[in-house]
């Protein structure tokens, strides 16, 4: 599962998912991408799910980037404990998704078989999501 090497902070506030994505919003590396459209925080699990589905699919064709990183830790206190005496340990690791966000990217493969392959690492993800094209960037 995908988590950062090391931090410079262990815990992080929650913070606001406001506005929409202004990086990593447009197709950089394949030929077809899946890109948020709402926002959320999506798990290391949703998104090594998503993965998992995608590469299963493609059987060893194409090639597949993850444009997100879980890099912000969520905390979490044990179960049945009193209020107070502190912050809970982190438990897991999301990524801030906003809208625009580019979550995956494919190359190598037809159209269709990306299409496939997207629709099912979507279902693993908590948000509506869009399937995109490179031919839809070009100017």
């Amino acid at each position: 599962m995908m988590m950062p090497k090391r931090v410079k902070f262990r815990k992080q506030q929650r913070g606001r998912m406001k506005g929409k994505a202004v990086r990593g919003s447009s197709i950089a590396f394949g030929e077809f991408g899946l890109k948020a459209t709402e926002p959320a925080w999506i798990t290391a699990r949703q998104i090594e799910a998503s993965r998992v589905a995608m590469t299963r699919f493609l059987k060893r064709g194409g090639k597949v980037w993850i444009r997100i990183f879980p890099d912000k830790p969520v905390t979490e206190k044990p179960a049945e404990t009193r209020m107070g005496k502190g912050k809970g340990t982190p438990e897991y690791w999301v990524a801030v998704v906003k809208p625009g966000r580019m979550l995956f990217e494919i190359a190598g493969v037809e159209k269709d078989v990306a299409q496939q392959a997207m629709r099912l690492a979507a279902h693993k993800l908590p948000i509506r999501t869009k399937f995109v094209s490179a031919s839809d960037f070009a100017h």
